[in-house]
């Protein structure tokens, strides 16, 4: 069965034992990985994944806490001598600035880099990213600072859907996104410009009718705290919890 493994579940504030927010969904035919934050080998060496395991890069926006590890992650998997293609999927605004960035390390020239496949994703509502036997994801565009998704995981085989907002304002899109999920995993970095309290989360997940809400991008002291929890159940009466590094959900 189909698994996401919540790498990190920190803010941009990255925190001991609060990693910057990435995800990894582990499926039989490979991982699929959601944002690459800090030394990525050595979180998914944590997570007991491989780099080699690792088909596809879903990029959703291009915040350093987002895409920092990209440049070690492409790096480490040419050391260790990878030579089957890399997919990485993410809207033109973010796939360009990574080929400007990666550009800057002339990784073209580095001697038997394995080959990466770009694809440029329209910033349209309801777009598939990726399918097979196992799982399906589809993106629609959130409200950030820059031009970012929101991702929903569906199980083919469980009828499970998870929907991980990325950073956002609470919008319209990522309700009718996140439509009837078993869980909404939402940022609560906390009210302002291009980001959501707890409260928002808990509001967003009662209009998109979710079974369960998850707080995921909040700020590493809150660690441990009912505070947020406590915020969303104001908005929200279903299921609230918070997201933690390491925890595996079943797709």
């Amino acid at each position: 069965m189909p698994e996401l493994i919540l790498l990190g579940t920190g803010n941009a504030l990255a925190a001991p034992g609060h990693e910057n927010t990435h995800i990894a969904l582990k499926r039989s035919q490979g991982v699929i990985l959601v944002d690459s934050a800090a030394s990525p080998k050595v979180r998914l060496d944590e997570a007991s994944l491989e780099l080699n395991q690792i088909t596809d890069l879903i990029l959703t926006h291009f915040h350093p806490d987002h895409v920092s590890g990209v440049p070690l992650l492409l790096m480490s998997m040419w050391l260790l001598g990878r030579s089957e293609s890399l997919r990485i999927h993410g809207l033109q605004h973010c796939l360009d600035r990574v080929e400007q960035m990666m550009g800057l390390y002339r990784w073209q020239s580095w001697p038997h880099f394995f080959p990466v496949a770009f694809r440029w994703l329209p910033e349209r509502e309801d777009f598939l990213v990726f399918e097979d036997q196992e799982v399906r994801i589809v993106a629609s565009p959130v409200r950030h600072l820059i031009p970012t998704i929101g991702l929903r995981f569906e199980g083919l085989q469980s009828g499970r859907t998870v929907v991980y907002s990325c950073d956002t304002e609470p919008c319209s899109s990522l309700a009718r996104l996140a439509a009837g999920a078993d869980i909404l995993l939402h940022e609560a970095s906390g009210a302002g410009q291009g980001h959501s309290s707890a409260s928002q989360a808990g509001s967003i997940a009662r209009e998109a009718g979710v079974k369960k809400l998850l707080l995921i991008h909040y700020p590493a002291g809150e660690r441990g705290s009912r505070t947020l929890i406590e915020q969303a159940r104001e908005t929200f009466s279903g299921e609230v919890g918070l997201a933690v590094d390491f925890m595996t959900i079943a797709l």
